[in-house]
């Protein structure tokens, strides 16, 4: 890229570390590592470098995406699951983290509690990396922001409406991204699942600064004009317990061909972050309609994933 942003040495916790212009950076270096990778051009950026993946939770798109990115570029990626390590358990995470960052160049961390992954930043010296935390999921969201700029072009502007639990990482990463970048954002869910106040009053600054706007609200009529819905499951990891009462709250926020119908706009996408539960948040039908940009976006997952590991520990 012409314009070489110097992000050696940071870690991504969460999009709120970022200015837009670094996210646009990352979106910017995906896009141009996809393309190479296509041309069957692949890097050595990360040769010699070796990357500790620690999953608490089970993963498809983000182990894949970390490990496949890393080798792509010369790198060494080795998977440390929640029985592999003593992380929190014999040993504490300060500890874990300091033992990691002696002998890793970086680490992905995809689990619960956010503090765990803050706590892995401070204290292994190295670049870590959220792959998803109970509070934040920033590397979805960075293909997320990949597809959108892939389908209309552009993002400034865009109008992207969250259909489900408002309040789960995805809504709440979507909201920081969105609002750094120019994307209006509105959340569609039931008021019990709106996202936490103090994070909506933060994104409504970002979006005062890039020039868009946040909206929440339990009215469907909100889909009017969306250039893309999205939506995720109504239960993360963790809360299975609650499937039946949350089942029966977002029936009506399902993303099926009436609520398609409401956006009154013929080129409107469907965005998921995946796995789905086809008839729950989304009809098989409406899945299937969109299935080709929804794995668009979830390839798009290793280019971005691919991006963030070339620009804070590449070469």
């Amino acid at each position: 890229m012409e314009d070489i942003m110097d992000l050696k040495g940071r870690s991504l916790l969460t999009l709120k570390d970022y200015k837009a212009e670094e996210i646009d950076y990352l979106i910017n270096l995906a896009a141009e590592l996809k393309a190479k990778k296509k041309q069957g051009i692949l890097g050595d950026s990360l040769k010699g470098k070796n990357i500790a993946l620690i999953f608490e939770k089970p993963s498809t798109r983000t182990r894949c995406a970390f490990t496949v990115g890393c080798i792509d570029e010369g790198g060494h990626p080795e998977y440390l699951g929640k029985d592999d390590i003593q992380l929190g358990h014999k040993e504490s995470i300060e500890d874990t983290a300091r033992v990691l960052g002696r002998m890793f160049d970086g680490i992905q961390f995809r689990g619960y509690s956010q503090e765990t992954v803050e706590k892995l930043a401070q204290y292994s010296k190295v670049p870590v990396w959220n792959g998803l935390t109970d509070t934040y999921h920033p590397t979805q969201i960075l293909a997320d922001l990949l597809t959108l700029k892939e389908q209309f072009g552009t993002l400034k502007g865009l109008k992207l409406v969250y259909v489900g639990d408002g309040r789960n990482n995805i809504s709440n990463s979507l909201m920081i991204g969105t609002s750094k970048l120019g994307i209006n954002y509105t959340i569609l869910a039931p008021k019990s699942l709106w996202p936490n106040q103090e994070l909506i009053e933060t994104c409504k600054q970002y979006a005062k600064e890039s020039g868009s706007w946040i909206e929440i609200s339990d009215s469907l009529d909100g889909v009017e004009g969306a250039d893309a819905i999205y939506t995720d499951v109504w239960c993360s990891m963790g809360e299975e317990a609650l499937a039946a009462e949350r089942i029966a709250i977002l029936k009506p926020y399902q993303v099926n061909p009436a609520l398609i119908e409401k956006t009154k706009k013929e080129n409107t996408i469907l965005l998921h972050c995946l796995p789905a539960v086809k008839g729950n948040e989304v009809t098989e039908e409406v899945f299937e309609r969109f299935a080709d940009v929804i794995f668009d976006e979830a390839e798009n997952r290793m280019h971005t994933i691919k991006a963030v590991m070339v620009a804070t520990i590449g070469k």
